[in-house]
């Protein structure tokens, strides 16, 4: 049987000499080895899929455009929100993914509460990775957040900040706010090659092109499709109502996940 990447059969052996293992206890071994070559496989897998579906789609495509969300939580995204009418308004979004807490975060008043305890937790906790990400950075967004943590000393009141701004921006963005990319920078070409890399050589077959070719579709998407910069400094509350539409059809319902 092929070993998955990151299980070889070179790993267990190395197990070897760290004990004198019973035949029982070698048996194990293998038994637990060959259970966690399963599950890399079906890891890879899904990690193809979704990277192919980002790629594939120029709305979630273009939500990696947003400084920390790659093609993961731009899946999740979307598969989660379906169409983003259903929110009014972009503290509604921030509601349901629980992030609005008990606090102000334009830095004016002082810490009183958390978040958590409702909402999308599962989504919520890619968006708090997402907003670690962004404050290891040189992003405006990072330099915002860290002056809040300057202020306030709570880390996790920066991050949950930082993350609902992030949810803002990607409301936003889906409601149709587009600017014309001219050209791609070094940070989101290396954010495309990962995503690439997602796919996988099975993942390009089934795809019917070569890294090169999807590379080069990729940016042309991304030079067509959606960016919204974020300024965190700016309130920008919604200046209509939209009326949510029916949708017969979601990335959540064709995947299982409603």
């Amino acid at each position: 049987m092929r070993q998955p990447q990151g299980v070889s059969a070179d790993d267990l052996e190395s197990l070897r000499p760290a004990k004198a293992w019973s035949a029982r206890q070698w048996s194990v071994l293998e038994g637990l080895f060959l259970e966690l070559g399963h599950a890399e496989q079906q890891r890879a897998h899904w990690v193809s899929v979704i990277a192919r579906e980002v790629l594939n789609d120029p709305i979630l495509l273009s939500l990696t455009r947003l400084c920390g969300i790659r093609d993961i939580t731009a899946f999740a995204l979307g598969a989660v929100i379906g169409d983003i009418h259903r929110f009014s308004e972009p503290k509604k979004l921030v509601k349901y993914f629980g992030l609005n807490p008990a606090f102000d975060d334009s830095g004016e008043n002082s810490w009183s509460g958390g978040i958590g305890g409702h909402g999308r937790e599962d989504v919520r906790a890619l968006l708090i990775e997402s907003a670690h990400a962004i404050l290891r950075t040189g992003h405006p967004l990072a330099k915002w957040g860290k002056k809040l943590l300057a202020r306030k000393g709570e880390i996790k009141l920066s991050v949950a900040a930082v993350a609902r701004k992030l949810v803002v921006a990607v409301w936003y963005l889906l409601m149709g706010r587009e600017t014309p990319v001219q050209e791609i920078d070094g940070a989101m070409a290396r954010k495309v090659g990962k995503i690439i890399s997602h796919v996988g050589s099975k993942g390009l077959q089934a795809m019917g092109r070569t890294r090169a070719e999807l590379r080069t579709k990729t940016y042309d998407s991304l030079k067509t499709g959606r960016i919204y910069q974020l300024d965190p400094n700016k309130k920008m509350p919604p200046k209509e109502t939209f009326t949510p539409k029916p949708r017969a059809n979601s990335l959540a319902a064709e995947y299982g996940l409603v």
